[in-house]
């Protein structure tokens, strides 16, 4: 059956040469390649046997022999299906049982465009909201700078939260690296990435990590943002040297100081042959731990640098944009979706089929202009699966951010406020509890009534005996003829 499975393997080549201009599958037709040039070979010289039993024995018994062997393999297997080779590299509709497209249309969100650029919102979040992190930067200064760790003090870097926002920060590249590469052996690359941090570790090169050297002020050496002067023994930060000098005589540094040198003598200290003791290793190590990981989000980053401009000048694209122009740009991507869709006929008997019968809607989207569902990629972009409830419009539900900031202007809101008794409305934006809007409203008429009595009171009146009195006072009295 040699020349059978070579010719299987030919119609396999073929089949694969005339879809790869289609499809791109390079990795079978090069298996296929190397399995017919080991045939061709015939290495144990049984292809040689073959045709020759074939070619001098007699050939109807070599074929009845064949034949038998055919049903037998049937008789055991006897749901094995037969190979298509024309079906199997046919290029199939979507809804046709087609994995591919299925596969990639939820391998990437919708920011992310088919993994054209970074969706990095969650991970700007999670920065600004770091422990150490003194700056309130945009996600466009976010862009720029989410690989460099420079800012961040040394101490703050070994906490939990920063050093789970590294983790996170690193899966996120890596796997986006790995979804837009996937031919690519980034095994290899990420070795060669843990490869370089050891060496640079080694040789105390990475950068902020490197051991106490000596010290170039009066003051300890600086760690963190490199602005002040740094104290060990409190793990504190000083902007001016008056400071720091005035700071070294006070009782908390002294206890921090002797506490430091209790534990120094205890042997938190490395000894004189030069081993460090355990507590120090146990430091060194979350100090490496945390390194690590730096390292491997600058190398991602540096290897994604196009991704990285591209999504600079998109989000900044989009800033620019008014509200209308982005409606006018998610309704190009539709109409390009549906226009896809289209163009191919077994889609276009879908579609009448479904004008015909009953929409199929199993997520419960809503329904765009053409009475259909709108795709699920806009619908998680504009959150339409977030609920936002309101009890001042009688526990209505908004369902998109954007639907609930919109509802504050709009006719029922102010009908549920006025029922309250509030006519400022301006003033209750996005408060939605009954009781919450009546104790703020509460509040405000408190401090106008305050605010009004006191303005009453600035104005001081003395009459003809020195008596002094509120100005109102004065007039009523005046005009009572009292005075």
């Amino acid at each position: 059956m040699l020349l059978e499975d070579l010719r299987n393997t030919r119609e396999d080549l073929e089949r694969l040469e005339q879809a790869i201009a289609e499809r791109s599958l390079e990795d079978p037709k090069h298996s296929q390649s190397n399995r017919a040039v080991d045939l061709y070979k015939d290495n144990d010289g049984s292809r040689l046997r073959e045709i020759q039993s074939i070619s001098t024995g007699d050939t109807f018994d070599e074929f009845y022999k064949q034949l038998n062997n055919i049903k037998d393999f049937h008789k055991r297997y006897p749901n094995e299906p037969v190979e298509n080779l024309e079906r199997a590299y046919k290029r199939r509709a979507v809804g046709e049982d087609a994995p591919f497209p299925s596969e990639i249309d939820t391998m990437f969100t919708g920011e992310e465009a088919f993994g054209r650029y970074f969706d990095m919102n969650a991970l700007h979040e999670d920065y600004i909201n770091l422990p150490g992190s003194k700056r309130r930067i945009t996600y466009l200064q976010y862009l720029d700078t989410f690989d460099e760790f420079e800012g961040m003090p040394r101490p703050d870097k070994l906490k939990d939260q920063y050093f789970q926002y590294l983790g996170n920060l690193a899966t996120y590249l890596e796997s986006f690296m790995r979804r837009i590469k996937p031919l690519e052996d980034l095994d290899r690359l990420f070795i060669s990435f843990d490869e370089d941090f050891l060496k640079a570790w080694e040789k105390d090169e990475i950068a902020g990590w490197q051991l106490n050297t000596k010290p170039t002020t009066d003051g300890p050496a600086t760690e963190g943002t490199g602005e002040g002067i740094w104290c060990p023994d409190c793990e504190k930060e000083f902007k001016n040297d008056n400071v720091y000098k005035a700071h070294l005589t006070g009782k908390k540094h002294i206890k921090n100081a002797e506490a430091r040198k209790q534990r120094s003598a205890d042997g938190g200290v490395t000894s004189t042959n030069g081993s460090s003791n355990a507590a120090t290793s146990v430091h060194r190590l979350k100090e490496k731990a945390v390194a690590e990981r730096e390292h491997r989000i600058r190398k991602l980053a540096a290897a994604m640098q196009t991704e990285r401009s591209d999504t600079r000048a998109n989000v900044e694209r989009k800033q620019g944009m008014t509200d209308k122009e982005r409606q006018q740009e998610l309704a190009a991507l539709y109409a390009e979706t549906m226009d896809l869709q289209s163009a191919d006929p077994a889609a276009n008997d879908a579609e009448d089929q479904d004008e015909e019968g009953k929409v199929y809607n199993p997520l419960k989207l809503p329904l765009g202009w053409d009475d259909k569902p709108i795709p699920f990629w806009l619908y998680k972009l504009h959150g339409l699966g977030v609920e936002f409830p309101c009890e001042i419009c009688g526990n209505y539900v908004y369902m998109g951010r954007r639907a609930f900031d919109k509802h504050f202007g709009e006719a029922r809101h102010l009908y549920g406020l006025k029922r309250l008794g509030i006519t400022n409305s301006s003033m209750f934006r996005d408060v939605t509890g009954i009781e919450e809007a009546t104790e703020l409203w509460r509040k405000l008429q408190l401090d106008k009534k305050q605010e009004s009595t006191a303005s009453d009171q600035v104005v001081q009146m003395e009459d003809g005996e020195g008596n002094v009195m509120p100005e109102k006072v004065y007039y009523d009295l005046q005009k009572q003829g009292l005075l």
